[in-house]
């Protein structure tokens, strides 16, 4: 019950990915980013219905502490898997397609960071081969984007979690 194609965002798509996903705000951000070369959106659909998302970002990480122990690796992040379509391999079908990606484009490790509260998600990642970079825990912040246009970062702490691509 997975998905049935993975690709990359199109402005004309922002409609059913906010139909379905929400947050208006993150995702024009993230389309006007990949339009400027600092990623790739990739949304899951099945049919005409998006059931999920992830984001690779391509530019240097945010953090210091990425940027001087994991350089020029891209990050994963945001995977989003729409309500009622979890728990039906689609969160592992985009970040499959998302390593593919990578790997064709030259890269050789991915990573991305899991709230150390999202024990789900944690052992989906180790599941399929991410492990937890020896640096311990990072401090980042999270970017809330509100209904009226507004950003809020908020301190946030996750784990890192790495990937060699082979």
């Amino acid at each position: 019950m997975g998905p049935s194609e993975i690709r990359r965002a199109d402005p004309a798509d922002l409609p059913a990915i906010v139909a379905a996903l929400g947050q208006k705000g993150y995702f024009t951000d993230r389309l006007t980013r990949q339009a400027r070369g600092h990623g790739l959106l990739l949304i899951a659909w099945k049919g005409t219905e998006v059931v999920g998302d992830v984001y690779l970002w391509l530019g240097p990480a945010e953090e210091p502490e990425l940027r001087a122990l994991l350089p020029d690796v891209p990050l994963l992040t945001h995977l989003e898997v729409a309500p009622g379509r979890r728990d039906h391999g689609v969160g592992t079908h985009l970040l499959r397609t998302a390593e593919g990606w990578l790997h064709a484009a030259g890269h050789r490790r991915v990573a991305l960071g899991v709230s150390l509260d999202n024990h789900a998600a944690q052992r989906l990642y180790a599941r399929l081969g991410y492990t937890e970079w020896p640096h311990g825990e990072l401090a980042t912040t999270t970017t809330v984007y509100h209904p009226d246009g507004k950003r809020e970062r908020r301190p946030d702490f996750c784990l890192v979690m790495v990937k060699d691509l082979g």
